[in-house]
């Protein structure tokens, strides 16, 4: 556990890193001046200045840094930022923006080309490690009660068919090696009001747990209150791996603003919008279950997590690149910056309710899983 929490934490440090180097990679390549690169936040442990740039590893460990002349109040030198023309500074910003939207795409990129698992169905044949596993489940249902978790790996299914009536001398009993979904679907509706045993894997551990499925479950809900998928492994070769990572960044960006939008619809309209905000322990939360379905989930949880603080980062929200870049746009309409005080001002408010926002939520987070 620990170490997984450790994986975790090291896995969002690094992708706030080269968040960072995005900033620094275009700054240098334009000739700007960078005065530090640091990992962790102040006070500073050790640093090594190699050329004009000192690179610092600082004592707080939650996030990276840019030091860029100019960036924040104009300075009267012809490498500074605010000396550069406005597509040069523009690109400076939305450097770090299109470094998680690189970075979705390496990662994805890799897990194809060393094989991942994805979604098929029952009818598909020849399939590699082909197995059904829990994606979701609902609260309060027989599946909640029992303690499966999503992610988990329906191995077997054991049925005592005379038990119900209370004469059973064992032979009745029936087990059965799941490999398709409707052979969870079909026994459960059979058999509804009667305990069966699930041979569950979760990671490397496998064990057994008694579930009755509902006679008369909810609208929408099955009698265990699952959600149920078949996935196999899949690997593509080296020079398509590539593509494959490209589309499915560019696929689920569109997913997730598509998303977005109808939560919002919905908010506007005063429906449920079925978004739940979460904050840093609610995202440790999702990478440690993330971690148990093996290393190309980890990934792939990595690679989203990666596309969502790309979104989030290009919002006109001052206090994070789009904001930066909206007072940009601002500068290119007006032919004339907006004033560093109004700038200053706007970007700390924002970040101050930014701030609350992200210690409300932890503490949701926090009550939710303890």
């Amino acid at each position: 556990m620990i170490f997984t929490i450790f994986i975790a934490f090291i896995s969002i440090i690094g992708l706030l890193v080269l968040h960072e180097f995005g900033h620094f990679i275009i700054a240098k390549k334009f000739g700007v001046r960078v005065d530090e690169f640091g990992i962790g936040y102040p006070p500073r442990l050790y640093g090594k200045k190699i050329g004009e740039t000192l690179y610092s590893l600082n004592l707080l460990p939650f996030g990276a840094f840019v030091r860029i002349p100019g960036e924040i109040e104009k300075i009267e030198d012809e490498r500074s930022f605010s000396s550069q023309s406005l597509w040069k500074r523009a690109l400076i910003v939305a450097g770090g923006v299109l470094s998680f939207w690189i970075m979705a795409a390496v990662i994805f990129s890799i897990v194809f080309a060393f094989g991942t698992q994805v979604a098929v169905s029952d009818e598909e044949a020849n399939l590699k490690d082909a197995k059904v596993q829990v994606l979701a489940i609902n609260p309060g249902s027989p599946a909640k009660e029992a303690g499966l978790e999503p992610g988990d790996i329906i191995k077997q299914l054991t049925i005592n068919p005379e038990k119900k009536s209370g004469i059973s001398d064992g032979a009745g009993i029936q087990q059965l090696t799941i490999n398709k979904v409707k052979e969870v679907q079909e026994l459960t509706g059979e058999y509804k009001g009667q305990e069966m045993i699930l041979t569950i894997q979760r990671g490397k551990d496998i064990f057994d747990v008694k579930l009755t499925p509902r006679v008369s479950p909810p609208k929408g809900e099955g009698p265990m209150g699952v959600t149920l998928a078949r996935t196999a492994l899949k690997s593509y070769s080296w020079y398509e791996a590539p593509w494959r990572g490209i589309r499915a960044t560019v696929s689920m960006t569109g997913a997730i603003v598509q998303g977005y939008s109808q939560a919002i619809n919905k908010m506007l309209s005063k429906q449920p919008s079925g978004v739940e905000l979460v904050g840093p322990v609610g995202v440790f939360q999702l990478l440690t279950q993330a971690s148990r379905l093996g290393v190309s989930n980890f990934l792939q949880f990595i690679g989203m997590l990666a596309i969502y603080m790309a979104i989030f980062n290009i919002l006109p929200i001052p206090a994070v690149d789009g904001g930066k870049l909206l007072f940009l746009g601002i500068e290119a309409v007006r032919r004339k910056p907006v004033s560093e005080k109004t700038e200053q001002s706007i970007t700390t408010f924002c970040f101050m309710l930014l701030l609350v926002l992200m210690v409300l939520v932890t503490i949701k987070d926090i009550i939710r899983i303890f």
